[in-house]
């Protein structure tokens, strides 16, 4: 499947079951706008955790319809956040989201060993990026988690990217390893980080993809770049995810696409048992409803 549009997995997810979304610490307006429109378009269903009096004046305020809503009472937003995630684990959602509560207690009770929703071995921030200047939706991992990972760390980086292709219906998407340069240099840890996982792909290692880099960005998303540089590679120029060497250059390339590249994302964070919601604050109203959307579809 070619997705072209974030228009496209809104139209895949209203194409499938509708999801329930469980909210963590809900009172919050930004929040509660997103989840409004994903409901009012039969996307999910939410249910909302957090301070009952403040959801319902907030949702008084945007015209959020709480007639059908389950919501359950936590001032707490740590508590809020456990509860949520309780929620998941007796099957009772299918989708988190993080609302007015700092990311890591959140993350503490996901990860939590005995209660928690761990599943593989490395969370990781995915972002699907609609481009005016580019012919498809493109992935950008990793822009908010893994700081600094390690090399099989980025192993499972790449395989939470390509499970959300998988599950969108594109069994076998183009990853570009992105470094400063296109050539292996033994001194710029990424290019060689790229070029192991470029044969482990081969050799059948990482499967379910395609798999080719190091890449400098110009590279991977420019088939006239890559020509110029006498790059042959299926990926080249076609690439349906860029995997970053690091925060930096990951939060900075996706800041940069949103803020000044005229781009709109839908992100998820991967590697736990349910995809889960966890926009910015500087994130627009349409990126958190796109990410509803994303993990829906999925």
């Amino acid at each position: 499947m070619n997705l072209k549009s974030l228009n496209d997995i809104v139209d895949l997810a209203k194409s499938k079951e509708t999801r329930r979304l469980v909210v963590a610490a809900a009172a919050d307006k930004p929040v509660l706008e997103a989840v409004k429109y994903a409901y009012k378009e039969n996307i999910i269903i939410p249910i909302l955790v957090g301070n009952k009096n403040e959801i319902e004046r907030i949702s008084k305020d945007i015209n959020l319809d709480l007639s059908k809503v389950e919501i359950i009472e936590e001032d707490n937003p740590v508590k809020a956040s456990v509860k949520s995630v309780r929620h998941i684990r007796e099957g009772k959602a299918d989708i988190l989201m993080k609302g007015l509560v700092s990311t890591a207690p959140l993350l503490k009770a996901i990860l939590d060993k005995e209660k928690g929703l761990r599943k593989a071995a490395t969370l990781s921030h995915f972002a699907l990026i609609e481009s005016p200047y580019y012919h498809k939706l493109i992935g950008v991992t990793d822009a908010a988690m893994n700081i600094q990972p390690d090399f099989y760390e980025k192993i499972n980086i790449l395989n939470n990217s390509i499970e959300v292709f998988h599950r969108l219906g594109n069994n076998k998407p183009k990853v570009a390893i992105i470094s400063p340069l296109e050539v292996v240099n033994p001194k710029i840890e990424s290019t060689a980080h790229a070029a192991m996982l470029t044969v482990m792909n081969n050799r059948g290692q990482i499967k379910g993809c395609i798999v080719d880099g190091p890449f400098a960005i110009d590279n991977a998303v420019s088939k006239e770049a890559a020509e110029l540089k006498g790059i042959k590679s299926e990926v080249a120029g076609d690439a349906d995810i860029l995997v970053t060497p690091e925060l930096n250059s990951g939060n900075i390339l996706y800041k940069t696409l949103m803020f000044i590249g005229g781009c709109t994302s839908a992100a998820v964070i991967m590697g736990a048992k349910v995809p889960i919601v966890l926009t910015s604050r500087s994130d627009t109203n349409k990126s958190k409803m796109m990410s509803i959307a994303l993990a829906a579809a999925m």
